[in-house]
């Protein structure tokens, strides 16, 4: 017998709670018209995958996370990932740069270079793609409440490559709700920071019109504690509102829907992961044409980028990632994502090392070349067990949904810590489960060894820091500071007011060599700095 609501009989339940059968059999579909809950490929509601031939025309873009130190150690890890065979750059900042301060800020002591890549101006944007032909590669950048200003350092370093802005491609993250959800590195208030992002929609279809000016994100509510409903249903929710926002700007949905993405995790647990992709794609199409009356098949598609599931790294026989990391590839493919990025087996130790860099990336060319898993379009389609899965957790996430939509939308939810408080109980349950053994962690708390071999990790140099801080000093002296000001006054004058693009003035500030705590800082004068409040 199938799943029916109220049973409590399955022996085992999903990340997201939701009962799994010992076998499934056609009664698991019963009353299922496969032409509306499956279309074909490449058409509506997508739940077979956004284009008709998927990877039997060519596989996903294969886009290695990476970037530390300083912009010239990093350019050097991007060289030599396209050498062996990335197809898309993904840049990792520190966290300075992150949270909009300039490397020799008194709070960025200890963090420079850390978690990635120092960037604090115009200069360095120009050494970390430097000899990268930025018309040739696709670049994805993981910067949120910030994203406007490296966007606008890309564009000035591709205007001095000679490459223009309508060749450029790429992604900047530029999701800050999911910020005040699960993870920290917010600068403004949710208000302005949401006409940050309609203006960098407007601005980008007029300037850069193939850039993906959102990457709406799941995969760090996921890395906080999240079930896959939950990653699914907060990340929907946070499109909603950044589409709401934009409306309300005066734009029309097809003037920027189709250059939304999204970013989720890949789990070990294949079966629930390769549902929840094809949930999610029917659910956006669903609510972009039913509520948002998008005509674009383009803006009907929920089109992503995944991620392995670091949180499921252990420290602990670090090899043995290297088989989750394979497993969490798999479920991302066969869900149908768009890129991929797959951790390296190091990473809960450190940061990678060249060669656990390149042995991730072979992970990914072992699943596009080796096996056959390219060879057809959506191999689950009909599956007993997916499809039933795929509606209930559909379901699921519609529930979560809509206690959002109760609460006001996800802005008035955030601010009642609403999802941040759902995300902490299920961290906690996961917790306790591992505690107690009742959850397998191999090499944790179960199969374990007496005595952990020895492992050299990358470490960051931290005379880095200093270093940065005499590039910066020397900048302020080269520069003429009296443009600089007035580029900085005027982009406080457009921030003050309510109708002018702020990336205009702020790509003028750039240009003359402001750094990024300096734009962030007139920002902060204007707009204030978020404070969070308690959970729900």
């Amino acid at each position: 017998m199938a799943y029916q609501p109220g049973d409590e009989e399955a022996t085992r339940r999903t990340e997201s709670g939701v009962p799994v059968e010992p076998v499934y059999g056609p009664e698991a579909l019963t009353g299922w018209d496969p032409a509306e809950r499956l279309g074909e490929p490449g058409s509506y509601p997508y739940t077979r995958g956004v284009y008709p031939s998927m990877y039997t025309g060519r596989p996903w873009t294969m886009r290695q996370y990476a970037g530390f130190g300083t912009a010239a150690e990093s350019n050097a890890r991007y060289r030599q990932l396209i050498g062996h065979g990335t197809t898309g750059l993904s840049v990792a900042f520190d966290l300075p740069t992150q949270m909009g301060h300039d490397s020799d800020a008194p709070i960025a002591s200890g963090e420079v270079g850390k978690v990635g890549v120092a960037i604090d101006s115009v200069d360095d944007m120009r050494i970390l793609f430097d000899g990268i032909p930025l018309d040739q590669v696709s670049t994805s950048m993981t910067i949120n409440a910030p994203a406007a200003l490296l966007l606008l350092l890309y564009q000035l370093v591709a205007e001095e490559q000679g490459v223009p802005a309508t060749a450029l491609t790429g992604t900047v993250q530029n999701d800050v709700l999911k910020e005040y959800i699960a993870r920290g590195t917010y600068i403004f208030p949710p208000k302005p920071s949401l006409r940050l992002i309609a203006d960098i929609f407007q601005y980008c279809r007029t300037e850069i019109p193939r850039w993906n000016t959102i990457s709406i994100s799941g995969y760090h509510m996921a890395e906080a504690g999240a079930t896959p409903a939950q990653e699914i249903a907060f990340t929907l929710a946070d499109g909603i509102e950044y589409v709401r926002t934009a409306i309300s700007a005066g734009m029309e949905v097809d003037d920027f829907a189709p250059r939304l993405s999204f970013f989720f995790v890949a789990r070990t647990t294949v079966l629930e992961e390769v549902a929840k992709f094809r949930a999610a794609r029917r659910i956006w199409a669903t609510v972009m044409r039913e509520e948002f009356g998008a005509r674009n098949p383009k803006s009907l598609m929920l089109r992503f980028h995944t991620q392995t599931a670091g949180v499921q790294l252990t420290a602990q026989q670090p090899e043995v990632n290297l088989v989750r990391v394979a497993v969490q590839g798999l479920a991302a493919v066969l869900g149908g994502t768009q890129s991929l990025h797959t951790n390296s087996f190091d990473e809960a130790l450190a940061l990678p090392t060249d060669k656990s860099a390149r042995l991730a990336l072979r992970t990914q060319q072992v699943l596009a070349y080796e096996t056959d898993v390219t060879a057809t379009v959506d191999p689950f389609a009909g599956s007993y067990a997916v499809e039933r899965m795929t509606d209930d957790l559909e379901a699921a996430v519609l529930a979560l949904m809509t206690r959002v939509e109760d609460l006001g939308g996800a802005v008035e939810a955030i601010e009642r810590g609403f999802q941040k408080g759902e995300i902490e109980r299920s961290a906690y349950a996961v917790a306790r489960e591992t505690d107690s053994g009742e959850r397998v962690v191999v090499g944790v708390n179960r199969f374990r060894l007496d005595e952990e071999e020895p492992y050299e990790p990358l470490r960051v140099d931290p005379a880095i820091e200093a270093r940065q801080a005499a590039r910066l000093a020397a900048l302020r002296a080269e520069r003429d500071q009296d443009e600089v000001d007035a580029a900085l006054a005027e982009l406080r004058r457009a921030a003050a007011g309510s109708t002018d693009n702020v990336l205009y003035p702020m790509k003028r500030a750039l240009k003359a060599r402001a750094t990024v705590g300096e734009v962030c800082d007139a920002l902060r004068e204007v707009w204030g700095a978020y404070v969070p409040t308690d959970t729900f």
